[in-house]
């Protein structure tokens, strides 16, 4: 694993954000499971979120937390943008060549449990979720590889274009129309779908954030550690987050894409 981008962090501080830690700063909220409904009209059934951050224990608001950040998302896109767009055509062009439509959005969980639709560029090959059932029914290593980390290193259903933009994580791009969308922030959590809720232990500092393009997950041990210790690494972002941490996880971002390290 990478040098963590954070200074560290006392036991107090992490546990805080986690189950069986010292301190329980996490409180059953009183809304219970049912049908949440995306920004595309479907309704999706989420688990009871039983957490919540304890306004006493949460972290001091601060001029980034509350409003710099969000500035510094839409300068940072708006600034990028004359880069993104041409290369997000080149590459469309080149998946659109390969095998039709080269975008998809999917169901993803934002800030406050609202599920919203992420936009990416298309890496798979087309009914990827029909072939990822088979696959899965028939190859036990593949299944436990699946239930751990909720991604395969060796992905047959990724196409060869789509293969060359995971390595360089160009099929995220897309994204940054969510971050101008407020859905999004450039740094934070990487958004989860919905029915993945169940595996990530307590979702309370993730609910209260953005989900980001890029993050701690990102450049650290995203292709080795299991989906579950994700919870763990946001909480450590969302109880550090500051300008100095963001802008140290985008300098990271940028080495992890030059060593291509992503699938």
């Amino acid at each position: 694993m990478k040098d963590n981008v954070f200074d560290d962090a006392t036991f107090e501080t992490i546990s805080a954000f986690t189950p069986g830690g010292s301190r329980n700063l996490a409180q059953p909220v009183l809304a219970t499971a049912g049908p949440a409904t995306g920004s595309s009209g479907a309704t999706v059934h989420l688990p009871a979120l039983g957490w919540a951050v304890d306004e006493d224990e949460r972290p001091k608001p601060g001029v980034y937390r509350q409003a710099g950040k969000r500035i510094a998302d839409i300068l940072f896109v708006l600034m990028a943008l004359p880069m993104i767009l041409p290369v997000v055509a080149f590459c469309a062009l080149a998946l659109w060549i390969e095998g039709g439509n080269p975008f998809y959005r999917q169901d993803r969980l934002g800030a406050g449990g609202k599920v919203f639709r992420i936009w990416k560029l298309r890496t798979m090959c087309r009914d990827a979720d029909t072939m990822l059932k088979s696959y899965l029914a028939a190859d036990p290593a593949l299944r436990e590889e699946w239930d751990r980390t909720q991604k395969l290193k060796n992905d047959p259903r990724i196409t060869r274009v789509g293969n060359f933009l995971r390595k360089i994580s160009l099929d995220e791009l897309p994204q940054f129309f969510n971050v101008l969308r407020g859905e999004m922030s450039v740094v934070g959590p990487r958004p989860m779908m919905p029915e993945q809720l169940p595996l990530y232990d307590n979702p309370a500092p993730y609910f209260d954030m953005r989900p980001g393009i890029t993050g701690e997950w990102q450049v650290s041990d995203r292709n080795e550690s299991s989906f579950q210790h994700r919870s763990t690494v946001d909480a450590r972002y969302y109880a550090q987050l500051s300008f100095l941490v963001d802008l140290r996880i985008l300098f990271q971002t940028f080495g992890v894409v030059l060593r291509r390290t992503g699938y």
